[in-house]
């Protein structure tokens, strides 16, 4: 299992928090709104064929919260600047859910830097009469239910011991992510307007029982990125990358060939 390296470096006036570990071509994975304290198994399985970079997004975990931060637009612009300060263009870019937003967000503004792009349960558009989970009124109980599609896993998850430090970076995590997308309710309305900009080989990997995001956005979001392919897992909720970690890591591996 690959160790993961931890570092500050610090842009636009932010003090990120980042995890690296890994040899090869760059991997930058943009995390949900659960934050990316802990390095988890599927990044240690990518780290065994890429080098992966794991930032806590400004205002997440141990990174510092810049005045300059007011929307999800402003994390894209900074991971821009962040790819260009790091020189890893061409990266294979991975985001899920909020990481997936940025990621989609990213791109339309500028996807000279990427090599792929990966949108795994994007937020960051709308679907009339298909309404999102409510992640701001669901406990964290139901959160850590609502996040998978097995039970056992669920307990399993719900069973790990968790600190006063934890907490209170949760507290923190929740507290940015109402700030970014409290109204309108986890999009952008703007974006999918403009999501046909996206040219950069893109697949949109989707849980078929996602209570968060429910799958006919995947369906969406291919329809908005010409040339995108979407593969929806079975069995699986809005965590692929934790449910269906072998075949999330194959997935991201196979299309970067």
């Amino acid at each position: 299992m690959a160790e993961a390296r931890h570092e500050f470096i610090d842009i636009d006036g932010c003090k990120l928090s980042v995890n690296r570990a890994g040899t090869g071509e760059k991997l930058l994975f943009l995390h949900g709104a659960g934050g990316a304290a802990r390095w988890a198994p599927f990044m240690a399985d990518l780290a065994d064929r890429y080098e992966v970079i794991v930032p806590e997004h400004p205002g997440f975990g141990r990174s510092d919260t810049p005045p300059w931060l007011e929307n999800v637009g402003d994390l894209a612009y900074f991971y821009l600047d962040f790819i260009e300060r790091e020189k890893l263009g061409k990266v294979h870019l991975v985001g899920t859910s909020l990481g997936g937003w940025i990621a989609a967000e990213l791109a339309v503004r500028d996807q000279a830097p990427l090599a792929t792009l990966t949108l795994v349960a994007p937020a960051g558009i709308h679907l009339e009469g298909v309404p999102k989970g409510d992640i701001f009124l669901w406990t964290p109980e139901q959160m850590t239910r609502n996040l998978v599609a097995s039970p056992a896993l669920a307990e399993q998850m719900l069973a790990m011991p968790v600190s006063d430090a934890e907490q209170r970076v949760a507290l923190q995590n929740s507290f940015t992510m109402a700030k970014l997308s409290w109204q309108p309710r986890l999009y952008n309305p703007h974006l999918a307007k403009w999501l046909h900009r996206v040219t950069v080989p893109t697949q949109i990997l989707w849980g078929d029982q996602d209570k968060v995001i429910p799958t006919p956005y995947g369906e969406a979001f291919k329809s908005l990125i010409p040339g995108s392919r979407l593969q929806i897992f079975s069995d699986c909720g809005h965590v692929p990358q934790i449910e269906k970690k072998d075949d999330f890591v194959a997935a991201i591996a196979d299309f970067a060939r």
